[in-house]
Parts: C-alpha cells; structure tokens; sequence
C-alpha cells in the first residue's frame, strides 16, 4: 500500500495505491493553503479506502522543483509520515509528474513551472517503452535558453508543453518555435497523484531522515544571505 501526496504548485493531490491499482485519489486546483488541507484530506481519503496507517508501506512524494512553501508542506507531512511508521520515503520530481500527463505523445514533452523574471523551472521528457524518459535534466533556467535550446536539435517534430502555460510562457514559446509547439488542454497541466504513486511502485525508496526536497534553486532570501556571507 503506498500513499503519494504533491503539494508543490498550487494544485494538492493524494492518492493511494494497492495491488497494482489506483484505490483513490484526491486532487483541487486551487489557490489556497495546502497546510491547512492536506492532512484532514488524507484522513478523509483514507477512511474513504478503508485504509489504516499500519497498511501502508511506503510513502510517495513530489521532491521538487516547486513553490518553496508548498514543497516543505509536502515533504514534512511525507518525512514525518513515513518516519512514524518506519516505512520508505520515495520522491519524484515535480516535473517528471508533469510530464506524464504526455505519456502517449510521440515527440518531446517539455514540462514547465514558471520560476519568475523569465525563468523556469524545465524538464525535457519523451515516451520510451512505455515509460517517461528524461532527455534534458531538470533545470532552474531562462525560458528563451531553453527554447533555442530545443529550436536547434535538427529535428522538425511537434513538442508538447505542460505545466504553466500562462499567456506571457505561451507567447515566448510560439514566438521562438512556431508551428513545432503544441499546448496541453488545460485538463493536462498539472500533476496527479495516480502517476506518483504508480512511479513510486517501482522504486525501493529511502529513510525518511535522509530525504531532502529538491529545490533546483535556493529561495531568494537564502541566496541573499549566503551572498552576502561571501562578501563578509
């Protein structure tokens, strides 16, 4: 029995997974507090599924990259979780969640979270034997490097974007690519918990005192501090 949770954007999905299947799953999309939501969620999915906390044997999260608030929110609800009951913890990126939602497109899936002033947080993505493979590592970059970036791999397919598709990202991608970008509905930009615990099954995990959220890039303000020690 797994349990997967992703609280790292402003969507907050659980799931539960036994015997090879999804039991149940739990998603919004809204912009409001995950702290104050996911626990009572998980609670309320549980009992729904008859599910007990001595049943479960290992706990899923999205590690990152992310809204730093929402990530800790996660992880610290996944670490202490998996800690209690002595289970593994397995994270997976909040990027290869999005990009599942391009499993059965042909081309490059490219899965996009915006990091402001014209970054991004990206993960380049493409369906191999049934599975997401990950071409371009996860990155904290500057959408129009990553969009030259993928303008001059001499290929003429179609690529598919998912994640934050606001209209400013949208514009920049068309402008540099053209024809070549095609746009997820909106049903398919953000991630599920269904796919989480699913790549969760295949993995063995890790303890939960060694798990860390993967950021991709420090917050603002630990950058500035850590700037300003080196000045020192």
């Amino acid at each position: 029995m797994i349990l997967g949770m992703d609280t790292s954007s402003d969507t907050m999905t659980i799931a539960l997974f036994d015997n090879d299947a999804v039991i149940g799953e739990y998603t919004t999309n809204l912009k409001k507090n995950h702290s104050v939501r996911l626990l009572p969620a998980i609670a309320a999915l549980m009992e729904e599924c008859g599910v007990k906390p001595a049943n479960l044997e290992k706990i899923a999260v999205a590690k990152g990259p992310g809204s730093y608030t929402g990530l800790r929110i996660g992880v610290t609800v996944a670490k202490t979780m998996a800690w209690d009951a002595g289970i593994p913890l397995v994270g997976i990126s909040s990027l290869a969640l999005l990009a599942e939602n391009g499993l059965y497109f042909s081309g490059k899936v490219v899965a996009l979270m915006d990091a402001r002033r014209g970054n991004v947080y990206a993960g380049v993505y493409q369906t191999d034997k049934g599975a997401m493979k990950n071409l371009i590592p996860d990155s904290h970059i500057a959408l129009t490097d990553l969009l030259e970036q993928l303008k001059q791999d001499g290929e003429t397919k179609t690529i598919l974007f998912t994640g934050t598709l606001n209209e400013q990202i949208c514009l920049t991608i068309t402008d540099i690519l053209g024809e070549r970008a095609v746009f997820a509905s909106s049903d398919y930009t953000y991630s599920r918990a269904s796919s989480l615990v699913k790549l969760a099954n295949k993995l063995p995990g890790e303890p939960a005192d060694n798990f860390v959220p993967d950021y991709l890039k420090l917050a603002e303000a630990e950058s500035k501090w850590l700037e300003s020690r080196r000045s020192e």
